[in-house]
């Protein structure tokens, strides 16, 4: 329209460029939600009746996210060049946005297989919702072996394929090291340890109103956080250097790279991310801004806020390399880690326990949102710069457009949520950890503290051992951040991710010629298609009232 209006010589052209930025700015509005609308903030008004009024509530988001688009801009270089981590969800955007803008019969090709798989995962998503909730398709075996009731099975464990794309696209976008370990990891953790759990009575038996998983899980987060955050950041300290080299380079020239994955043909030529200088006065800013507004809007002493700005630090990279690795950045479960934190430091106060895990879960998630974001930039040739602008534009409306949509849609949380029509499980595990504290019960299952600190020595094992064995002998280490994700997540989620690896290295090995021009448009067909139908879902079962 704007074309036409005002004519083509006065607008430049919309290319494949003004679509990342725009697609970036989209990407850091929706992810908002991670800086605590979801869980922390309607937890908070359930156990002490504290609102917070549209400008504050926007403030708060606001704060919040800057930190993660900071640190994840720092960790530009480090996660997407030196580390070179697929960032799954970033190749499947940059590959859609790219096959728009093809031309010639190769494109069209290429197109085509895009358009299957994201045909064939929205349908399914589609179809689930609206016509009939397909079945997750496996075999039931007991476990009678563990004396355990039978309704205790290799089923309820999660030993399942799950009728959707959108993990099987990933899949064969992250490689078969990380399929593979989060198999094993699946395997450990709900074959062998769950079972063993519920036998030992360190974790009670399922009622009928609860699951498996959310029974389980509550344990196997420890050993499973335990081992993400070591390994992430024992490989983290490896180039810790070269990181603070690029944050302050001798020069700004451009330098070629290494191709970003196994999947991507052409080189890709980096550009001058944020000068070192700007990313610090922007890091001062947001501590000061970020410690003000817990000290002022919660009351939470600013000891305690610089502590959990602290924290975010450590556990942004912690979500990075997990996020990168798989593209399931793990926040709950990091939120878990500042809840427990500041539990045993402070332990009756519910708004520090849940507002200082706000802080890291929510830039957390800003910051894995961001690289995903930088990892298309980077394969589509965007400005860094513009990327980074884009991002706190989008925070900036996102904040006030989210906590609007909240606000309006569940003006009163402690009525509407935690029921049969808005159950909120992650407003309820939040809640859950928070009174444990509040009333002074050891937060901790029996043996969780000894399981946390043999996932740590697995993890820091695993990661030194990667990095000191030849890159050929590495590929066959498996990958802790995957293991350790693999127990924090449902059974099923890891087989369909695995699947989707297996699928892509048995189809590299039999045509890889076909393989290399087609594997990625399918895998990033699944993943949007199923996205976009997931987002058509929300919108008209919200519009339809529930």
């Amino acid at each position: 329209m704007a074309r036409r209006g005002l004519g083509s010589e006065r607008v430049e052209h919309w290319g494949l460029l003004e679509n990342n930025i725009n697609q970036t700015c989209a990407s850091s509005s929706a992810s908002i939600i991670s800086a605590g609308l979801v869980a922390p903030i309607p937890a908070l008004a359930i156990l002490t009746g504290q609102t917070l009024s549209w400008p504050v509530l926007s403030v708060w988001l606001f704060t919040v996210s800057c930190i993660g688009v900071l640190v994840g801009l720092s960790l530009r270089r480090q996660m997407l060049i030196v580390q070179d981590l697929p960032f799954p969800s970033g190749i499947a955007t940059a590959e859609t946005v790219r096959e728009i803008y093809a031309e010639g019969k190769e494109a069209t090709s290429r197109v085509r297989y895009l358009l299957g798989g994201g045909t064939l995962s929205a349908l399914t998503k589609v179809c689930s919702d609206f016509l009939y909730t397909l079945p997750q398709l496996g075999p039931t075996f007991g476990v009678g072996m563990w004396k355990l009731p039978v309704s205790i099975t290799s089923r309820s464990l999660g030993f399942v394929i799950d009728p959707s794309f959108l993990m099987v696209g990933f899949g064969a976008i992250v490689g078969l090291r990380v399929g593979l370990s989060l198999f094993i990891g699946a395997i450990v953790a709900w074959g062998v340890v769950a079972p063993w759990l519920f036998m030992t009575g360190r974790v009670p038996v399922p009622s009928a109103e609860q699951t498996v998983y959310g029974n389980a899980v509550e344990f196997l987060l420890w050993p499973g956080v335990a081992m993400m955050v070591t390994s992430a950041l024992v490989s983290f300290s490896f180039s810790l250097p070269g990181l603070i080299r690029s944050l302050f380079p001798d020069n700004e020239e451009e330098t070629q790279v290494e191709k970003p994955s196994e999947t991507e043909e052409d080189e890709v030529t980096d550009n001058p991310g944020v000068p070192g200088k700007l990313l610090l006065i922007g890091f001062l800013l947001a501590i000061i801004g970020t410690t003000l507004a817990q000290v002022l809007i919660f009351g939470i002493e600013p000891q305690m806020g610089l502590l959990a700005v602290a924290l975010t630090f450590v556990l942004a990279v912690v979500a990075a390399r997990v996020s990168g690795e798989t593209g399931i950045p793990p926040i709950g479960a990091l939120g878990k880690v500042t809840q427990l934190t500041f539990g045993f430091v402070n332990p009756t106060n519910v708004t520090e326990n849940l507002m200082t895990a706000n802080v890291t879960g929510g830039a957390a998630g800003q910051c894995s949102d961001l690289l995903h974001d930088l990892k298309a930039g980077l394969l589509l040739g965007a400005s860094v710069r513009a990327q980074a602008a884009a991002q706190f534009l989008g925070v900036l409306v996102g904040s006030m457009a989210g906590s609007a949509a909240y606000l309006i849609l569940i003006p009163d949380p402690a009525s509407m949520l935690l029921t049969k029509e808005w159950p909120a499980p992650a407003v309820a595990t939040w809640k859950a950890v928070a009174e444990l504290f509040r009333d002074g019960i050891d937060a901790a299952p029996s043996g969780a503290m000894t399981a946390s600190i043999l996932g740590a020595l697995i993890g820091a094992a695993l990661a030194i051992l990667y990095q000191m064995l030849p890159k050929k002998r590495a590929e066959w280490c498996p990958s802790a951040v995957s293991l350790g994700l693999a127990f924090v997540i449902p059974a099923f989620n890891s087989i369909s991710l695995c699947l989707g690896a297996v699928a892509a290295a048995i189809a590299m090995r039999v045509a890889p010629t076909w393989s290399r021009r087609f594997i990625l448009p399918i895998a990033a067909g699944l993943v949007a298609g199923e996205s976009l139908a997931g987002v058509a879902s929300a919108l008209t079962t919200l519009l339809a009232g529930g």
